[in-house]
């Protein structure tokens, strides 16, 4: 798949969504992302801190750890990342150094949330890099995927 667009967020936010299906049948918070360049999917990561004891070990930095690795470089430049949750201060402050071009969310994260909701480390003036960002991807299909997941935990 090549070109940009609505079409084409449509279509990588959609592979990001089953991700985060992956992640909740293995017991952890549905997240999924995608990392894509020149039209295609280089790598990919699901929340899995639980079942690997790793704090650090959210969707997002799985699939940039992912990516570096296919791509030779911790710089992913001329990258998109596709993620279905608002990536988290931690998450949004390894994008900044990986340089990636653009990010594409979900739905919001109003606890959390460093793409514009809580804080907005991805486009900081002070920092030497910024995001192109983009939000409310198939936002309903992955908020409520969030939802039934902690509504059945509490």
């Amino acid at each position: 798949m090549s070109g940009a667009g609505e079409d084409f967020d449509l279509h990588f936010m959609a592979r990001a969504l089953q991700l985060a299906q992956g992640a909740q049948a293995a017991g952890e918070v549905p997240v999924g992302a995608v990392v894509v360049k020149d039209g295609r999917i280089v790598a990919e990561g699901a929340n899995q801190p639980i079942g690997t004891h790793d704090p650090t070990a959210h969707a997002e930095i799985v699939a940039l750890r992912a990516a570096a690795q296919a791509l030779g470089s911790y710089r992913l430049l001329d990258t998109t990342l596709y993620v279905t949750l608002e990536p988290c201060p931690m998450c949004a402050g390894a994008m900044v150094h990986a340089r990636v071009k653009r990010l594409v969310f979900a739905t919001t994260d109003l606890r959390a949330g460093a793409a514009g909701t809580v804080f907005n480390i991805v486009q900081h003036p002070a920092l030497n890099h910024r995001l192109e960002c983009v939000g409310g991807v198939l936002a309903e299909p992955c908020r409520e995927l969030l939802r039934n997941f902690f509504l059945v935990r509490r």
